[in-house]
């Protein structure tokens, strides 16, 4: 018997793992406190709806991509290397993701790039 899973479901999931802000983060952040306050370098607060959108994954499912945020500004200096999706008005670290290393300078600016989330169809 094959397995199937609605589109509606994975995207559901996605859904929730969207946030209203993101931060970039000198370490793994395991717990939203690491997201937000320890480790976090520079946040953009007031993300959108918008900024996710959903299609179907490139291998298999569906992907959630999610928006470059471009000239974010830099609350600490350190090394970023991860990134991670909250909300302001919670405590749920809803995703993270590894980023390319590099330097941030408090009082700079940096871009996060855009990235994918994917959900794969059960097999």
């Amino acid at each position: 018997m094959a397995k199937s899973l609605s589109d509606a479901v994975l995207d559901g999931s996605l859904d929730v793992a969207a946030g209203d802000q993101i931060s970039v983060c000198s370490a793994e952040p395991t717990t939203y406190t690491e997201a937000v306050t320890t480790f976090k370098l520079a946040i953009v607060i007031g993300v959108s709806a918008g900024d996710f959108v959903n299609a179907n994954g490139d291998v298999s499912g569906r992907k959630m991509t999610v928006a470059e945020q471009l000239a974010v500004d830099i609350d600490s200096t350190g090394t970023g290397n991860h990134v991670a999706i909250t909300n302001l008005s919670g405590t749920l670290l809803k995703v993270v993701t590894t980023a390319t290393a590099q330097l941030l300078t408090q009082g700079g600016t940096v871009d996060i790039g855009t990235f994918k989330l994917e959900l794969a169809d059960p097999t």
